[in-house]
């Protein structure tokens, strides 16, 4: 069944402008950023072709944010490991500056200006949404479709006004455990949630 995973993202700088040797400093904590999307595509020898993640860039000031959405089944030179992968995401972002629309950077990689809380909005009104945090009901008590598409915030906690769209949307508050854990920890185990309720013959 297809997944998507939209990962808000609040601290990255939008146009690129950091070094891949300080990705969790200057970067914004773009390595675990990175480490979200390597670990929500890649398995031990091969990619899930049934997942897309949208990385919502929350903008510093009042201009536009980025969406870079990443297609499981197209995607290419996507590596399980945070550098290089970074590497893709910033090539993404430095060739969004200058671009008004769409702009496919790799091969199953778009990144795009976006308004963060219009994607928002639209994302929860998918079927199967979800949103994933600490406060959520357990994620093994969840009956709802194995296809869904989830909610996660990066490393810093939602906005207010992040947090205010995803109350007021009603959509069901998942906890994947009761300690604290990091973004892609979440994603793993998720995932592994989700693979072992998949049908014998997936």
């Amino acid at each position: 069944m297809p997944r998507h995973l939209l990962l808000l993202v609040h601290t990255v700088p939008l146009d690129g402008a950091f070094t891949l040797n300080d990705l969790a400093g200057g970067g914004g904590r773009m390595d675990e950023v990175a480490r979200v999307l390597s670990t929500a595509l890649t398995l031990s020898n091969d990619l899930r072709r049934d997942a897309t993640v949208t990385l919502l860039f929350h903008p510093k000031g009042d201009g536009p944010g980025r969406s870079i959405v990443v297609d499981g089944s197209r995607v290419r030179y996507l590596n399980p490991d945070e550098r290089s992968t970074a590497a893709l995401l910033k090539n993404a972002l430095v060739r969004s500056v200058l671009a008004d629309g769409p702009v496919e950077s790799s091969p199953g990689l778009t990144v795009a200006p976006a308004d963060p809380r219009e994607a928002l909005e639209a994302f929860v009104r998918r079927a199967g949404a979800v949103w994933l945090t600490e406060s959520g009901s357990p994620l093994r008590a969840y009956d709802g479709p194995i296809g869904l598409s989830a909610v996660l915030s990066d490393p810093t906690e939602p906005t207010a006004a992040e947090r205010e769209l995803l109350e007021g949307s009603g959509i069901p508050r998942l906890s994947v455990g009761p300690r604290a854990l990091r973004s892609s920890q979440v994603v793993d185990l998720l995932w592994n949630e989700l693979d072992l309720r998949e049908p014998p013959d997936h």
